[in-house]
């Protein structure tokens, strides 16, 4: 194995369509990988050492034991990098491979360089890049996306507990994805039943579908930031619980959802900007409704103000993932409309965001391509 560094690099995502409802079997969503990334820098090395550079943690020892990884720190963060090395060295040694000692470096470009959150899915595209590190240095054959995103998502699903793993899925696959969840619950059940990874990759995820998707010419998309970043797991808990105190009104929620998705799909697949701009419309208010009935601002009032400003625009906003704050997307039928709202955006106090979408999935990249 030659000694040189690898560094891969792993877009982040923002959610466009049928947020909250993707949780549930078989509903639909539309992600879209952003040009924002995590890189991850292997070499092999006389010690195991890892650096997460965003937390300002340095040379971490660890160790791996009884299938386990060990990171030596009190920090907390470091809970996702520590089971996304745990997956990804049983993995190997499954395949019957040792990995020699390394170095792993990670660092985040998908929040500002102030420090702001902009909702990216850092701990996603995190665990993705760990993991595609690890194969890409060490299993003797290049590593399928399928591979790394199911390795990715059982990762996940296990240090968090829920989650759709749409982000994984952007990290993974990269560009606009239609995408169904694996279910967190059928995931971690399965997780502990299976004799070993390798059983459970083999298995069959029922739920689970992830197909590219091609964005239509003749709409413009903005993207605003309002500030007040949301708990994305903390939002979804809050969420499911109508489920349990009203299950009529969270299932109104699905019927809507699920209308609004596919009537957003069927414009963007055909190129209809007119039932793209009604399907987005139809998903705003089934998310707002739903944060009403479930007594959480999934639309914050700078997040209405992005909406509204777009539809005076002849277009059409909704918040992009879990609401609460974060990022808003709207899409407008010309350019000139596009750079209209966002003006408009930035006199209320809505940060427009250069951020384009990014075709490419978890990919290898010299480091002076950074």
């Amino acid at each position: 194995m030659q000694n040189s560094s690898l560094t891969i690099q792993v877009p982040g995502k923002l959610m466009i369509a049928g947020e909250f409802a993707v949780l549930e079997p078989l509903h639909q969503l539309v992600v879209m990988a952003v040009d924002r990334f995590v890189y991850a820098t292997l070499s092999q090395n006389a010690d195991n050492r890892l650096s997460l550079l965003d937390f300002q943690l340095t040379d971490l020892e660890w160790n791996y034991n009884d299938n386990r990884i060990t990171i030596v720190t009190e920090d907390k963060r470091v809970r996702f990098v520590e089971d996304a090395m745990t997956i990804a060295l049983n993995y190997l040694k499954e395949s019957g491979i040792t990995p020699s000692k390394f170095n792993l470096s990670i660092k985040s470009e998908l929040d500002d360089e102030s420090g702001i959150k902009y909702g990216l899915g850092s701990s996603a595209a995190v665990v993705t890049s760990v993991i595609t590190a690890i194969l890409k240095k060490f299993l003797q054959k290049e590593p399928s996306v399928e591979l790394i995103f199911k390795l990715s998502s059982i990762s996940h699903v296990k240090t968090q507990g829920n989650g759709s793993g749409a982000d994984i899925a952007a990290s993974s696959y990269g560009g606009w994805l239609r995408y169904t969840s694996f279910q967190a619950e059928w995931l971690a059940e399965h997780y502990q039943q299976a004799e070993s990874l390798t059983d459970l990759l083999q298995k069959d995820w029922p739920y689970f579908s992830v197909k590219p998707i091609k964005f239509p010419k003749d709409v413009y998309m903005c993207i605003g930031w309002t500030g007040s970043p949301a708990s994305t797991a903390n939002l979804v808990t809050e969420i499911r619980q109508l489920h349990k105190t009203n299950a009529s009104l969270y299932d109104q929620f699905l019927q809507d959802s699920a209308e609004a998705v596919r009537t957003f799909l069927q414009g963007f697949e055909t190129e209809d900007t007119d039932l793209l701009l009604k399907g987005t419309k139809l998903n705003r208010n089934a998310l707002a409704t739903l944060g009403k009935n479930a007594g959480v601002d999934v639309e914050t009032p700078l997040l209405k103000r992005l909406c509204d400003l777009a539809e005076r625009q002849g277009g059409a906003g909704k918040p992009s993932g879990a609401g609460g704050g974060d990022c808003g997307i709207a899409f407008v039928p010309t350019k000139e409309k596009a750079e209209q709202l966002m003006e408009a955006w930035q006199e209320a106090g809505i940060k427009p965001l250069t951020i384009r979408p990014n075709l490419h999935g978890a990919k290898r990249v010299d480091k002076n391509t950074k």
